[in-house]
């Protein structure tokens, strides 16, 4: 049963009453001078989240994605740099053997 939030019309007294949905707010009594002339007011909520749909998820989702981008880009060699001349150690590609033809 949901918690209803009523401010009576007769002494302004404001209070929280545990109804069920079917209940008429016009026939709620109010506790202090038992008047029934009682209107609910609207009233904060709070939900119960499960799983991944977290408050800030999104956000801290979108952090890690920045930060495995960066990581990704942070192993590229610079842009301003210049290529190193070719050598006997960075000619040849991994794994091949060099030929004494010279």
């Amino acid at each position: 049963m949901p918690v209803y939030e009523y401010v009576c019309d007769e002494c302004e007294n404001h209070y929280e009453m545990m109804q069920a949905l079917s209940v008429n707010p016009a026939e709620t009594v109010c506790p202090k001078c038992n008047a029934t002339r009682s209107r609910r007011i609207m009233s904060a909520f709070a939900s119960k989240v499960v799983g991944t749909h977290k408050t800030g998820f999104q956000e801290m989702k979108a952090y890690d994605m920045l930060g495995d981008r960066m990581d990704r880009l942070a192993k590229l060699p610079p842009i301003s740099g210049a290529r190193a001349a070719p050598d006997a150690g960075n000619s040849l590609p991994p794994g091949a053997v060099p030929s004494d033809s010279a």
